[in-house]
């Protein structure tokens, strides 16, 4: 696994530490007894959760980002390798359930993760205080959100959380064009545009991954975010 990971870590040109805090967290997310991932095998994991993760880094404005919050971050990916590859950065991963931010907690004590933090609560509440009052919105320049929801639901996720020419990367499986299409218009009524689509291949056998990146353009409307849960319940598009 050590070669499979120093080879993953010149692939993105990481610094000389990241390899072994790589090695530390998988080795953790393996001994953990509740990983809150079907996929804890640490060879199974480098590929699926950490080489997936890391597939970010091809977005310029994630990869310059000082500031990033990844919404529901579930066991810690795609924000924990985030923060090993860009010690640069603050890393929030926000998470509702206690019982994944724990688990969060431990991975970045194992890793020695110091710019990582979880932080418990919904992405709504988040961004429902301002950044000056010591919450997120409108705080990070760029927002993260891999396996979590629609396009459309995570675009009303993200957009109050970034400050104006931010960015919102969403790592998604094959395409789907009526889910693209909603994404898009939601975007526009939250202040956003769609930026790219990047397909990536993280490891060998992956296919059909993609990267959807928007760009804050303007402010998000006073109305959002609308209250915990009316995302999913009633999306924009």
């Amino acid at each position: 696994m050590r070669k499979a990971i120093s080879a993953l870590v010149a692939r993105h040109h990481l610094g000389h530490a990241a390899a072994a805090q790589i090695e530390r967290v998988l080795e953790a997310l393996h001994a953990e007894p509740d990983p809150h991932t079907t996929v804890s095998e640490p060879q199974a994991a480098l590929e699926l959760h950490v080489a997936d993760s890391l597939s970010g880094l091809e977005v310029d404005g994630l990869r310059r980002a000082r500031r990033i919050a990844d919404i529901g971050a579930g066991a810690g990916f795609p924000g924990l390798p985030l923060a090993v590859a860009l010690p640069q950065a603050q890393v929030d991963l926000v998470e509702a359930a206690g019982r994944k931010t724990a688990v969060i907690d431990r991975l970045i004590q194992a890793g020695d993760v110091t710019n990582a933090r979880s932080i418990t609560t919904r992405a709504e509440q988040l961004a429902g205080v301002p950044a000056a009052l010591g919450g997120g919105r409108e705080a990070y320049e760029a927002v993260t959100a891999r396996a979590v929801a629609s396009l459309a639901v995570v675009a009303e996720y993200a957009a109050p959380l970034l400050h104006e020419n931010g960015v919102l990367v969403a790592w998604k499986g094959a395409r789907d064009v009526d889910e693209e299409a909603a994404g898009a218009a939601a975007a526009r009524e939250l202040g956003l545009a769609v930026e790219e689509l990047l397909p990536v291949q993280p490891f060998a056998a992956s296919e059909n991954h993609h990267l959807h990146v928007f760009r804050k353009i303007s402010p998000t409307p006073a109305g959002f975010p609308r209250r915990p849960g009316m995302a999913r319940k009633r999306p924009l598009a």
